[in-house]
């Protein structure tokens, strides 16, 4: 059962909550000049945490070759006016990934991360878009410190 959110916790996400099926879009190959891409569905729902002040996206994603689970975690730092992002992936129970920290700006959700894929340094963006009929999420990669920027994969929400 969630718990009430406060009175004065953000409103970015709200247009998450809720249950939904996504439509995912998976690039086939990173940093190879891949145009093909992977289709696939998958479940997702989001609920309020932290007096609103966070939220909590539990996904099944139905895979070609099977089902996994995964989890994002949000949560808003009112000091920074940022909200930071986690996902924890099902098969890799033991490790969250690097957070994108950033912020919405009309409807429009952009966040950042230096990581590392395969030994290599890359910059991660996460877009969403709630400005669209279906929320939308992509996200990017670079490798050469921003200057191009590669989205590998897309997700549409459609209400459940």
């Amino acid at each position: 059962m969630p718990l009430e959110a406060l009175k004065d916790s953000p409103t970015d996400f709200d247009f998450i909550i809720g249950t939904w099926t996504v439509r995912h879009e998976r690039l086939n190959q990173l940093f190879a000049a891949c145009t093909e891409w992977t289709e696939f569905t998958g479940l997702s729902s989001t609920s309020k945490t932290l007096g609103g002040f966070g939220n909590l996206e539990d996904n099944l994603l139905r895979f070609p070759g099977g089902d996994a689970r995964a989890t994002a975690i949000r949560s808003y730092s009112p000091d920074l006016g940022t909200w930071s992002i986690w996902w924890l992936d099902g098969r890799n129970p033991g490790t969250l990934d690097t957070p994108v920290v950033g912020k919405f700006d009309s409807g429009i959700g952009t966040f950042f991360a230096e990581d590392n894929l395969n030994g290599t340094p890359i910059r991660v963006r996460f877009t969403w878009n709630s400005t669209t009929e279906n929320p939308r999420w992509e996200q990017a990669f670079s490798n050469d410190g921003g200057k191009f920027w590669e989205t590998n994969w897309r997700m549409e929400f459609i209400p459940a």
